[in-house]
């Protein structure tokens, strides 16, 4: 039986609002190997993309073979600040760093020829992860 190639998607969900996050970078790096060999499997940048009107990300590239963990690097912080996101909770009203979360990174185990679908869901000052469908 031959195994298919391994992918993922994503997309971003602003729970603050209730809407998609349209125009959020999302950065796509591999690894090969053992999580605690961190000297045989270095990060392999492999894609970069943004989200589209509907917060999806839709064409990011196969995995490559060998893959065996994924990081997805959300810059949230340029969203946020544009949004106005800091102004709609009770948090200090003066902040010297911008957004509280400037990104977002998620990294998750894989297994060949299985697809992954990692949705974000943002607030300004939380988010969750969670392996969708």
């Amino acid at each position: 039986m031959s195994v298919g190639a391994t992918s993922v998607s994503t997309h971003i969900l602003d729970t603050g609002v209730g809407r998609p996050a349209a125009g959020v970078a999302v950065g796509l790096s591999v690894r090969t190997g053992d999580a605690g060999d961190r000297d045989t499997g270095g990060w392999t940048a492999h894609a970069a993309s943004a989200t589209d009107a509907d917060g999806r990300v839709r064409d990011l590239p196969a995995l490559p073979a060998g893959t065996t963990h994924v990081r997805l690097v959300f810059a949230t912080g340029p969203y946020l600040s544009e949004q106005g996101a800091e102004d709609r909770q009770d948090a200090p009203a003066h902040r010297d760093s911008g957004a509280f979360f400037p990104e977002v990174a998620v990294v998750f185990a894989v297994d060949p020829g299985e697809h992954y679908h990692v949705p974000l869901l943002l607030t300004p000052f939380g988010y969750s992860v969670y392996r969708g469908s």
